[in-house]
C-alpha cells in the first residue's frame, strides 16, 4: 500500500482536496482532527501541566491555548513536543488499518508535514497550492485573522515554491471548485497507478 502525506501551506485547499479524497473513497487522516480529538482526552492533562487555565470543561480550550502561545510564543515548540508523537500515533495506527483492509493507498493530511513530519515514513507527497494573494486573501477571511498572525504563520512554514520542489504531486487550487477538482482527481488516478506498479 502507498502511504501518502497531503500537506502545504496555510489556506491552500487542504481539506477540499482531502474531502475529495474520501468522497474517491481513499481511506484519509486528518492531522488536525486528530488534534481536535487529544484536545478533548488524552491531551488534555498534558496541556493543563503546561499551559495551566487552557483546559476548560475537560477539554482543552484553543482560544485560552492560543493566547499563552501568543503571550508566550517561544513556548509553542514544547506544546508540539507533547502533541506531535500523539498524532504520529494516531496516523500510524490508521495507515496500518487502512494496509489491513486491502486498500492500494491511503492519505494522511500533515499540515506542517516538511516542516515536523521527519519521523513519518511515506511514500509520496502531494502539495496543495495557490497564488499568493489568493492565499492571502483566503486567511484574512478567516475570523480573528490579521495581517501580523498571517505573517508569524508564514514565517513558521516552508515557502510554497519549496514545498513544490519536494513535492511527488502538486495540486493548483487557484482557480475554481470544479479545477480543483479535476487536478485532484487526476492526482488519485496516478496515484492508483502507482500503487499498482
Amino acid at each position: 500500500m502507498l502511504r501518502v502525506v497531503l500537506t502545504g501551506s496555510i489556506a491552500t485547499g487542504k481539506s477540499t482536496v482531502l474531502a475529495r479524497f474520501a468522497a474517491q473513497s481513499v481511506p484519509t487522516y486528518s492531522a488536525d482532527e486528530a488534534v481536535h480529538e487529544l484536545y478533548a482526552g488524552p491531551a488534555v492533562a498534558l496541556v493543563e501541566t503546561l499551559f495551566p487555565g487552557a483546559v476548560r470543561d475537560g477539554t482543552v480550550d484553543r482560544k485560552a491555548l492560543s493566547a499563552a502561545l501568543g503571550a508566550e510564543p517561544g513556548r509553542i515548540s514544547e506544546l508540539e513536543e507533547v502533541i506531535h508523537p500523539l498524532v504520529r500515533e494516531k496516523a500510524f495506527d490508521f495507515m496500518d488499518r487502512a494496509e489491513a483492509e486491502g486498500h492500494a493507498f491511503a492519505v494522511m493530511e500533515i499540515p506542517l508535514f516538511f516542516e515536523t513530519g521527519a519521523k513519518y515514513s511515506i511514500d509520496k507527497v502531494v502539495v496543495t497550492h495557490c497564488d499568493p494573494e489568493i492565499q492571502r486573501q483566503r486567511v484574512l477571511a478567516r475570523p480573528g485573522m490579521t495581517e501580523e498572525k498571517l505573517d508569524l504563520i508564514l514565517s513558521r512554514q516552508l515557502a510554497q515554491d519549496e514545498k513544490r520542489a519536494r513535492a511527488d504531486h502538486t495540486i493548483d487550487t487557484s482557480g475554481t471548485m470544479d479545477d480543483t477538482i479535476a487536478h485532484t482527481d487526476a492526482v488519485i488516478e496516478a496515484l492508483r497507478e502507482e500503487a499498482m506498479s
